[in-house]
C-alpha cells in the first residue's frame, strides 16, 4: 500500500496595519486569493492602525507545493474597505507574496506597502508573517459527511457550496475541474487575449530615461492561477507585438460557471518592465454570463479598448489627461463551448498544436491567432495619413483636405472608402462586434471611426531645428536631436539624420532638420494642449559600436509661437489665411537638469489654413490602398452576352456626373457661407478680442491678487498648523512633566516621614543608650578615683623600700664589678656591629668593583670597535697616500741602497775595533739576561692576573699587547 504524501500548511498571518486613514462607517476585510481558493479576515474598524490578528492557511501536499513554486504561483492578498450601512465594497489596494520565500522556519513579520492604493497620500501597509507548517491532525477514521442525493426531476438543481467553486486541475487530461464531477461535465474553453496596445508612453514620467530601462516590456495576468506574459517588446512609444491568446479548457455546467464568474474578481493586467508594474487594468468576467446566455450557440465574448491605470508611485492618476492621451490597452476575453464551434479551431488547427502532456504542465495554452485582423497588430487610430519620416527631407501638403476630396471624387461615395483628416483630439473607440467576424476569430475588433467637427480647422505646424552651439563637454560628440508630439497625430519619435559632430566653441546648423505636420484640430483645443504640454527635445550621443546616450534635453513652449504676431497670406486658391511664426535660441540642459549643455536654435511656423469639411474615416491598412473594385456579375446561363462592366454603362457614368455636380454645387454653397460666416466672424472676434483683453488684465490682476492672498493664507495656515502642533506637543510635554512632578514629590514627602519618623525614634533611643552609658561612666569614675588613691598610697611606699634597697647595694663591689662588665659586654656588641658593617660594605666595594670592570670591559669594546673603524679609514688613507707616493719611492730606491752600502762599510769599520773586548761583552750579556728573565716573569704574572678578573680575554688589546711584550722579551733573551 502506498503512503501517503505529506500534507503541508501554508499559514499567512496578518497581524495589523499602520497609515490607514480613519473612516467610521467602513470596516477593512483582507481577502486572500491561492490556488482557486479565497479566504477572508473578520471585518475591523477603520482606523490608523487596524489590528486584524487572523491567520489563514491553504492545505497541500509537498508536490503539489513543489508545483507552485515552479509556476510561481502568488499568494494576492486584496483589501477592501466595506461601507457598514450600503454593504458595498471597494478595493483599497493589493499586496503579492511570493511563493518561493516560504519557510519551514519561523520568521519575523514583515510590512508589506499595498499596491495601486487608494490613499496615495498615507502609503498603508500590513505586516505580514508567512510560514510552512506539517499538518499533523489525525488522518484516520475522520468524519466525513456525504453528499446530498440529487432530488428527483432536477439534477440540474443542486444546492452548491460556495466553497467548492474553485477550479481543480486534472493533469492527466488538461483541463480545469469547477463544480462536482457529476453534474458538472460540459466542456468549455476560457481564452484571453491582449491584442494591441496605444499611448503606452504616458504611464512613464518625464524624468524616466526609457533606453536606461535594463529589461523589456510585456503585459501580465493571471488566468486560473496560471501566469501569463506577452511578448516582450522594447519600444514603449509604439509597441510591436504578436497578439497571443492564452486558453484553458473548463469541465462544468453554465450554471455553476456562472456562479464561479459572478465570485472571481476582476481580470487584473499589468504592463511590467522587468519586476516593476507601471500600471494595471481590471477586465471584469462577471458579464461573461448572463442569464439569457447560451454558450452552445454563440461563443460569450467580452473585448474592447481599456484603459491602464498608473500605480500611485510612478506617476498621479490619469483622470486629467485627455481622452486621446490616455494608455489603453486592447483585450478580448471569449468563453465558449469546446463541441459546438470546430470552425473557431480551423486556424489553430493548421498551425502547430500544443499536445496535452502528461504530468504536471501548466493548464493555460498560448496561441498566436494568426486569423486576427492586420489592425489588431498596428492599432494607430490617431495616427496621420502619412506620419512623418525618421529623415524628413521631403515636405508635406500644404492642404491633405484636397488630396482626400480627390480621392472621394475619383470612386462611389461609399462610407468604407471615404477619409478625412486625423483629429488630434478624438480618443480610440472600443471597437463593435459582428456576428460574422465571431465565427472567424475569438477576437475580432471592428475599424474605429474618426469624426471630424466641422468647426474643426486644418493647420499646418512646422519645426526647423537650425543649429547647436556652445557645447559644454570635454570631448566631441556625435549628435542626434530627437522628439515626439503625439498632438499631432504620431507617436513615432522625429530624428535629425545624419549626426553631426559638434565641438566645444563651435556652431554646427543641422542638416535634414525640418519637419512639418498637417492635422485637424479645434482652435481652443489647440490653444489649450500648446499653453499644457510643451515639446521635448532630446539630445543624444550616437556611437557605431555602442547604444546612444542621452545626454540632455530642452522643452519648447508652444505657448510662445501662439503669443507671436499673426501675418495673413494667401493659397493658390485665393483664400485668406493665416500664419504665426517664433524664433529663439534656448539652453539644452543635461539629463540629471544639473546645469547647461548647449544652446539650441529652432524656428517654428503655424499655419490655420481654414475650416475642415466634416466627415467619417475608417482608419485601417484597407483605407491606405485604393479602394477594391467591385465583383464583376456572374454571367447568364447562355453566355452570349459580353462582360459589361457597371461603371462603363452611360447610366452610371451620367450619375456619377450628377453626384459629382452636386458635390461641387454643395462645395461651392459651402464656401460662399463660410467667407459671409468668416467675414461677420472677423467682426465679432475683433470686438470679442478687445472686451476679451480687458476681462484677461481684470481676470490677470484678480488672479495676482488671488494668488498673494492664496500665499498669505497658506503661510498662515501653516504657521497656524506648526504652532498648534507645537502647543499640542507643549500641553502633553507639560501635562506628562506634571505628572511625573506630581509622583515624585508625594514620593519624596512619603520617603522624608518615614526618614523623619525613623530619625526621631533613633534619636530616642540613642538619648536613653546615652543617658545609661553616662550613669555606667560615672560609677566607673568613683571607682577609678577610689583606686587611684589606693595606688598612690602603694607607690610611696614602695618608693621608701626601693630608696632603703638602693643604699645597701651601693656599698658592695660586686656591683662595681658586675656594671664592668656590663660595660665591656656593649663595646663587644658595638665592635661587632661595625665588624659586620665592614664586611657588608668590603662585599658591597667588591661588587661594585665587579660592574665597574665589566662597564670598563663594554668601554674598552666599544672603543675598539671604534679603533678598528679608524684603522680602516686609515688604511684606506695610507693605501690613498702609498699609491701617491709610489713614484716618489721608486725615485729614491736607488739613493736608498747607496745609503745602505755607505752604512755597511760605516758598520764595519766601526765593529772592528769591537771585537777586542768580548770578555767584559760577556759578563754584560749574562746580567742583561738575568734582568730579561725578571721582566718576562713580571709580565706573565700580570697578564695572569688580568684574565683571571674575568673581565679581560685573549681578544683584548691590552692582553695582545702584553703577549707581544713578553714574545719580544723571550726573543732578545735568547739572542
Amino acid at each position: 500500500m502506498a503512503s501517503k504524501p505529506e500534507q503541508l500548511l501554508i499559514v499567512v498571518s496578518v497581524l495589523e496595519g499602520r497609515q490607514f486613514p480613519r473612516s467610521p462607517r467602513h470596516t477593512l476585510v483582507v481577502e486572500a486569493r491561492f490556488d482557486g481558493e479565497t479566504l477572508a479576515t473578520d471585518p475591523v474598524e477603520h482606523k490608523e492602525q487596524p489590528q486584524f490578528c487572523t491567520e489563514l492557511a491553504w492545505e497541500l501536499d509537498r508536490k503539489t507545493l513543489h508545483q507552485h513554486r515552479l509556476q510561481r504561483t502568488p499568494i494576492k492578498l486584496q483589501c477592501y474597505a466595506v461601507d457598514s450601512g450600503t454593504s458595498a465594497r471597494e478595493c483599497v489596494g493589493y499586496i503579492v507574496l511570493d511563493l518561493r520565500s516560504l519557510q519551514e522556519i519561523k520568521q519575523a513579520p514583515k510590512w508589506h506597502p499595498l499596491l495601486s492604493s487608494k490613499y496615495t497620500k498615507l502609503k498603508p501597509a500590513l505586516l505580514i508573517s508567512m510560514i510552512l507548517e506539517n499538518d499533523t491532525k489525525p488522518t484516520a477514521e475522520q468524519f466525513k459527511a456525504k453528499k446530498a442525493p440529487p432530488r428527483p426531476g432536477s439534477p440540474a438543481l443542486v444546492p452548491l457550496d460556495s466553497g467548492e467553486l474553485r477550479p481543480v486541475l486534472n493533469e492527466e487530461e488538461g483541463f480545469h475541474q469547477i463544480g462536482p464531477e457529476d453534474v458538472c461535465a460540459d466542456m468549455f474553453v476560457l481564452s484571453v487575449t491582449v491584442a494591441f496596445a496605444t499611448k503606452l508612453e504616458q504611464l512613464i514620467s518625464s524624468s524616466t530615461k526609457l533606453s536606461s530601462e535594463g529589461a523589456e516590456f510585456f503585459f501580465y495576468y493571471t488566468l486560473l492561477g496560471n501566469d501569463v506574459t506577452s511578448e516582450p517588446f522594447q519600444n514603449l512609444l509604439s509597441p510591436n507585438f504578436e497578439p497571443e491568446r492564452a486558453s484553458v479548457r473548463i469541465r462544468s455546467s453554465e450554471r455553476v460557471l456562472r456562479l464561479f464568474l459572478a465570485q472571481q474578481p476582476c481580470l487584473q493586467i499589468h504592463l511590467c518592465c522587468g519586476k516593476q508594474s507601471l500600471g494595471s487594468t481590471d477586465v471584469s468576467l462577471a458579464g461573461l454570463m448572463t442569464s439569457s446566455a447560451d454558450l452552445t450557440k454563440r461563443p460569450a465574448i467580452i473585448e474592447g479598448a481599456f484603459i491602464l491605470q498608473p500605480l500611485n508611485r510612478v506617476k498621479p492618476s490619469l483622470r486629467c489627461v485627455p481622452p486621446d492621451l490616455q494608455p489603453t490597452v486592447s483585450v478580448s476575453v471569449t468563453l465558449r463551448a469546446e463541441d459546438i464551434n470546430n470552425q473557431l479551431e480551423v486556424p489553430i488547427e493548421n498551425g502547430p498544436k500544443t499536445p496535452v502532456k502528461k504530468g504536471p504542465v501548466p493548464a493555460a495554452r498560448r496561441e498566436r491567432p494568426s486569423e486576427e485582423p492586420r489592425a489588431l497588430r498596428t492599432p494607430s487610430p490617431d495616427r496621420p495619413l502619412r506620419s512623418p519620416d525618421a529623415s524628413p527631407e521631403h515636405q508635406h501638403s500644404e492642404s491633405e483636405a484636397e488630396s482626400l476630396c480627390s480621392d472621394i471624387r475619383q470612386a462611389p461615395p461609399t462610407v468604407h472608402d471615404r477619409q478625412a483628416l486625423p483629429t488630434a483630439h478624438d480618443a480610440p473607440v472600443v471597437p463593435d462586434v459582428t456576428e460574422a467576424d465571431a465565427a472567424d476569430s475569438s477576437v475580432s475588433v471592428s475599424a474605429p471611426k474618426i469624426s471630424i467637427p466641422a468647426s474643426a480647422h486644418h493647420y499646418c505646424f512646422s519645426l526647423d531645428l537650425r543649429s547647436i552651439r556652445d557645447l559644454r563637454t570635454s570631448f566631441p560628440i556625435n549628435c542626434v536631436l530627437r522628439y515626439a508630439y503625439q498632438f499631432f497625430g504620431s507617436a513615432a519619435p522625429i530624428m535629425t539624420s545624419p549626426a553631426v559632430e559638434v565641438k566645444k566653441n563651435t556652431e554646427v546648423f543641422l542638416p535634414q532638420s525640418y519637419c512639418a505636420f498637417d492635422f485637424a484640430a479645434l482652435p481652443n483645443q489647440l490653444q489649450d494642449t500648446f499653453l499644457r504640454v510643451p515639446l521635448t527635445v532630446e539630445m543624444w550621443h550616437r556611437e557605431p559600436s555602442s547604444p546612444d546616450v542621452l545626454l540632455g534635453s530642452v522643452s519648447i513652449q508652444l505657448s510662445r509661437l501662439l503669443g507671436s504676431e499673426k501675418t495673413r497670406f494667401l493659397d493658390p486658391s485665393g483664400h485668406q489665411q493665416w500664419r504665426q511664426s517664433c524664433s529663439e535660441r534656448i539652453p539644452i540642459m543635461k539629463a540629471d537638469g544639473s546645469e547647461k549643455l548647449a544652446e539650441l536654435c529652432y524656428v517654428s511656423v503655424l499655419e490655420d489654413l481654414g475650416f475642415v469639411k466634416a466627415q467619417d474615416v475608417l482608419v485601417s491598412e484597407s483605407s491606405q490602398g485604393p479602394p477594391a473594385a467591385l465583383a464583376p456579375p456572374p454571367q447568364g446561363p447562355g453566355g452570349a452576352e459580353p462582360l459589361t462592366r457597371p461603371r462603363e454603362t452611360p447610366e452610371y457614368k451620367a450619375a456619377l456626373e450628377l453626384e459629382m455636380w452636386k458635390e461641387m454645387q454643395e462645395d461651392l454653397f459651402d464656401n460662399q457661407l463660410k467667407q459671409k460666416e468668416l467675414s461677420h466672424m472677423q467682426a465679432l472676434a475683433e470686438e470679442w478680442r478687445k472686451r476679451d483683453h480687458q476681462r484677461e488684465a481684470l481676470i490677470k490682476k484678480k488672479e495676482m491678487e488671488y494668488n498673494l492672498l492664496e500665499e498669505q493664507l497658506q503661510k498662515t495656515l501653516s504657521e497656524l498648523e506648526k504652532r498648534e502642533k507645537a502647543l499640542v506637543h507643549a500641553e502633553m510635554e507639560t501635562q506628562r512633566l506634571q505628572r511625573e512632578l506630581r509622583s515624585e514629590h508625594e514620593f519624596s514627602m512619603r520617603e522624608l516621614q518615614d526618614s523623619g519618623r525613623r530619625l526621631r525614634e533613633d534619636c530616642a533611643h540613642q538619648v536613653e543608650l546615652e543617658r545609661s552609658k553616662v550613669r555606667q561612666l560615672e560609677d566607673l569614675l568613683a571607682q577609678q578615683r577610689q583606686q587611684i588613691q589606693e595606688a598612690e598610697n602603694k607607690c610611696k611606699q614602695l618608693e621608701k623600700e626601693f630608696e632603703l634597697y638602693r643604699d645597701q647595694q651601693n656599698v658592695r663591689p660586686e656591683v662595681r664589678l658586675q656594671s664592668e662588665i656590663n660595660l665591656l659586654t656593649l663595646e663587644k656588641v658595638e665592635l661587632e656591629r661595625k665588624l659586620e658593617s665592614a664586611t657588608k660594605s668590603k662585599l658591597h666595594y667588591k661588587q661594585q668593583w665587579g660592574r665597574a670592570l665589566k662597564e670598563l670591559a663594554r668601554f674598552k669594546q666599544r672603543e675598539q670597535e671604534n679603533a678598528m673603524t679608524r684603522l680602516k679609514k686609515q688604511q684606506q688613507e695610507l693605501e690613498h697616500m702609498r699609491l701617491r707616493y709610489m713614484a716618489a719611492e721608486e725615485k729614491e730606491a736607488v739613493k736608498n741602497e747607496k745609503h745602505e752600502l755607505q752604512d755597511i762599510r760605516n758598520e764595519l769599520n766601526r765593529l772592528k775595533p769591537q771585537e777586542e773586548p768580548r770578555s767584559w761583552r760577556d759578563t754584560a750579556h749574562a746580567c742583561a739576561s738575568e734582568s730579561a728573565d725578571e721582566h718576562v716573569t713580571r709580565l706573565l704574572e700580570e697578564r695572569d692576573t688580568l684574565l683571571r678578573t674575568g673581565v679581560y680575554t685573549h681578544d683584548d688589546r691590552i692582553i695582545s699587547e702584553l703577549d707581544r711584550q713578553i714574545q719580544q722579551a723571550m726573543s732578545h733573551r735568547n739572542t
